[in-house]
C-alpha cells in the first residue's frame, strides 16, 4: 500500500509539473482546451516570459509525462515481483487513478481554479471570467473518467498478470 501511495504521490506531482510547464511557460492558447469556454475566449497568445521559456516548458511537460509512465511502470512491475493477484492490480491501479482524480477535482478544478487566481497571474485578460466561479464546468468530463477508470484497472491488471 505505501508503493500505491507514493505513486500516487508522484502522479500528482507530474500533474501539477505539466499544468506549470504549459500555463507558465509555454503559454499557449490551445492549452486552455478544457478550461471553461469563456475563459479559453479570453485568452490571448503570450511572448515568452524570458528566452527560452517555451523550450523549458516543453522539457517539464515531457519530464512529467515521463513520470506518469514510469509510475504505471514502476506499479506493474513491482506488482509482478511482489506475485500480485489480479485483484491487487486492480485496486492498486484503481487507487492511482482515483487518487490522482481527487487531487485534479479539488486542487485543480476547485481551488487552482476557483480560488487561487493562478491562472489570472499568468494571463490576466481572464480576469473576471465567469468560469472562474463555476466549479463543475467540465462535470461530465469529469464523470466520464470516473466511470472509465475501472476499466482501465481491469485492462492494466489483465496486462500485468499476462506478464508474471
Amino acid at each position: 500500500m505505501k508503493v500505491t501511495l507514493l505513486l500516487s504521490a508522484l502522479l500528482v506531482f507530474a500533474l501539477s509539473v505539466l499544468l506549470y510547464g504549459a500555463v507558465a511557460l509555454v503559454q499557449k492558447k490551445w492549452m486552455f482546451m478544457t478550461a471553461p469556454k469563456d475563459v479559453q475566449e479570453a485568452v490571448l497568445e503570450h511572448e515568452e516570459r524570458f528566452p527560452g521559456a517555451r523550450i523549458l516548458g516543453w522539457i517539464i511537460i515531457m519530464f512529467s509525462l515521463f513520470l506518469f509512465g514510469f509510475a504505471f511502470y514502476y506499479a506493474g512491475k513491482d506488482g509482478i515481483e511482489n506475485n500480485f493477484s489480479f485483484w491487487d492490480f486492480f485496486v492498486r491501479f484503481l487507487i492511482m487513478l482515483y487518487l490522482w482524480k481527487a487531487f485534479d477535482i479539488i486542487c485543480l478544478d476547485w481551488y487552482l481554479l476557483t480560488k487561487s487566481h493562478f491562472f489570472q497571474h499568468y494571463y490576466p485578460e481572464t480576469e473576471g471570467c465567469e468560469g472562474y466561479h463555476s466549479f463543475g464546468f467540465n462535470r461530465k468530463g469529469q464523470m466520464i473518467r470516473i466511470i472509465i477508470f475501472p476499466f482501465v484497472s481491469l485492462l492494466l491488471a489483465w496486462v500485468c498478470t499476462k506478464m508474471k
